[in-house]
């Protein structure tokens, strides 16, 4: 048995360098784990959350000088689910890009979506904007386009085939399609330009219309990022029949992050009509580049609810 297993492991790694030397690919992921007591309407708890933990494969094929095909396989993996299944889909896609941009078909993050860059500084915990803002959507069924940058400027837009999942408008009970649209300035990471800067829209993604502005900057070396998002649920506004009409809510939000040597000290302040605010403080520690603790503090403000929302965590996240 052990040579059998030794013959069928070295069998295994053989296999996956050759087809790695024929078409390369990168196995990436995330652990991020967290400690943390929840006050939720009155009801207190102390658990253990996976906070968007994933594992992915992603690659490129060269075709030829001025073309490539790319493509992005994600899971998001649920360390504290009950169930032992506890896989669920991401990003899934594949594409081409060259001169002309990239196209890519298949389950993907609308360009409203990916136009915040990373002026959510407490993504995929508590204090999370997609609490209280629309738009976070990432839909199977999708077509994206993404133009090549000319003089910092990017362009892409989103197409949801009418049928992705949420796609129906609830008043006609007819599926739709969707757009998503973005125009995005320099790089969200902040390194080769000091500004990023964006604009987005959504028709129809999810049954909202969207208009969404962001930006974010580095200032004495504080990184302040704003979003400013105007949201309005699209139902019955087209329907003759129908008297019926959605206000539209409106919402911003304000970030900072700071960095001390190897220590980042974070904020974040949302509100949005009609749903509420949300304010969190926090911060990381990095062990080495990969890996960081991090602590964090949420208080969420919910419209109608009679009491305030508390999240305290303690966490630990390893990327590879």
């Amino acid at each position: 048995m052990k040579l059998f297993t030794k013959a069928l492991l070295t069998s295994s790694l053989l296999t996956a360098m050759s087809v790695q030397a024929a078409d390369p690919i990168t196995v990436y992921g995330k652990l991020n784990v967290t400690v943390q007591s929840e006050d939720v309407q009155g009801d207190r708890t102390t658990a253990i959350e996976s906070n968007a933990s994933r594992l992915g494969v992603k690659g490129a094929f060269e075709l030829s000088s001025n073309l490539e095909a790319f493509y992005t396989i994600e899971y998001e993996v649920d360390t504290g689910s009950k169930d032992k299944e506890n896989f669920k889909a991401r990003n899934q896609f594949v594409g081409l890009r060259g001169g002309f941009g990239e196209v890519s078909l298949g389950r993907n993050d609308t360009m409203l979506k990916k136009s915040q860059g990373k002026v959510d500084v407490f993504n995929d915990l508590s204090g999370d904007l997609k609490t209280l803002f629309k738009g976070e959507v990432r839909a199977e069924q999708t077509a994206t386009y993404v133009s090549p940058s000319l003089a910092g400027f990017k362009a892409g837009v989103t197409w949801v085939g009418e049928n992705s999942s949420k796609q129906i408008d609830e008043v006609k009970q007819e599926t739709v399609n969707g757009f998503s649209a973005a125009l995005m300035y320099g790089d969200s990471g902040l390194k080769k330009q000091p500004v990023y800067a964006a604009v987005a829209y959504d028709t129809s993604v999810q049954g909202y219309d969207i208009l969404r502005a962001t930006v974010s900057t580095k200032l004495v070396g504080i990184k302040l990022g704003g979003m400013f998002q105007s949201q309005q649920k699209n139902d019955g506004l087209d329907d003759a029949d129908m008297v019926e009409s959605y206000d539209s809510d409106k919402g911003y939000l304000l970030s900072a992050a700071y960095d001390i040597n190897a220590i980042t000290l974070k904020a974040q302040y949302q509100d949005m009509d009609n749903q509420g605010s949300a304010a969190s403080i926090g911060a990381d520690y990095k062990l080495s580049k990969p890996t960081k603790l991090f602590a964090f503090a949420t208080q969420r403000d919910i419209e109608e609810a009679t009491d305030k929302d508390t999240f305290f965590g303690i966490g630990l996240e390893h990327k590879f």
